[in-house]
């Protein structure tokens, strides 16, 4: 069938009538996902639209992180390498699009944004319940965090569920200590709840998994996934960074931090550095 006058025709086995059947907006409640940006700015400023869609496009990538990440762990408690693996590639996609997503929030200009800043109020990124999960997930702990979410019961349900649980990193020495490495037992019996520091015991151990990699290829290679795992996120972090300075300079965070020297700590914090002080050791 040709296209003619520039119009393509409806093919006659193309479904129309959706009075009783499942259509495309029904299965993605898009009446509920569309009706979600609501601007509070009177009159309503063009740009924040931008905005608002920004933040809410990145709680739902979350959502999918968090979703896999927990499938990811599940699957290393289980010996699942494989399944595991193709979870956190899926996360790695992820992280890709999020950190692309900055550009777009980077067209938001100084003066555009100072006209609708204030209808936020003390809304910050920093709130974001979904992201301090992640973040606990892959190992950076911080329990005084839960004071952020205290008003809000799910919210905090999910942090300290993440707080409480194994990370990923967890899981991953866990698993290797059940195929034979010797993984040191305070490493295994640690508390969990604890932010993940640098145990030079663990060098040796990946020291052998790299300096070898063919005879250790499932360790070596989900060790790769990691360290890709931490670049990506390095990434969105900076990506973050540079984003808040070009658009509100050195001001202050809506959420009451300092703003860019606070973001420029974050980029310190650390999820698998043994995974990189083994390269010094090769």
């Amino acid at each position: 069938m040709s296209v003619e006058r520039n119009t393509r025709a409806i093919e006659g086995s193309v479904v129309t009538d959706f009075e009783d059947r499942m259509s495309y907006g029904g299965y993605l409640d898009l009446a509920t996902l569309l009706s979600a940006q609501r601007p509070l700015s009177d009159p309503e400023h063009h740009d924040e639209l931008l905005f608002i869609v920004q933040h809410q496009t990145t709680e739902l990538w979350l959502k999918l992180v968090l979703h896999e990440l927990g499938a990811a762990c599940r699957l290393l408690r289980e010996d699942q390498l494989a399944p595991a693996l193709k979870c956190i590639a899926r996360v790695k996609h992820i992280q890709k699009t999020l950190t692309e997503q900055w550009s777009v929030l980077a067209t938001l200009t100084p003066a555009e944004y100072g006209q609708f800043r204030g209808v936020l109020g003390n809304a910050s990124g920093f709130q974001s319940a979904q992201y301090r999960a992640v973040e606990f997930t892959l190992g950076n702990k911080n329990a005084a965090m839960l004071r952020v979410f205290a008003s809000d019961a799910a919210a905090h349900a999910l942090v300290g569920a993440a707080l409480e649980a194994p990370s990923l990193y967890d899981e991953f020495l866990r698993m290797l200590a059940r195929s034979g490495y010797p993984i040191p037992a305070e490493v295994l019996e640690r508390d969990v709840t604890q932010a993940w520091i640098y145990t030079p015991e663990l060098v040796p151990v990946f020291t052998e998994i790299y300096r070898d990699p063919e005879a250790h290829w499932a360790a070596y290679e989900t060790c790769e996934e990691l360290v890709d795992l931490e670049d990506n996120f390095q990434l969105w972090r900076f990506r973050h960074l540079k984003t808040v300075e070009r658009i509100i300079g050195f001001k202050t965070g809506t959420g009451g931090s300092s703003g860019v020297p606070f973001l420029q700590r974050a980029l310190d914090l650390t999820f698998f550095p043994e995974l990189y002080a083994v390269r010094t050791e090769l």
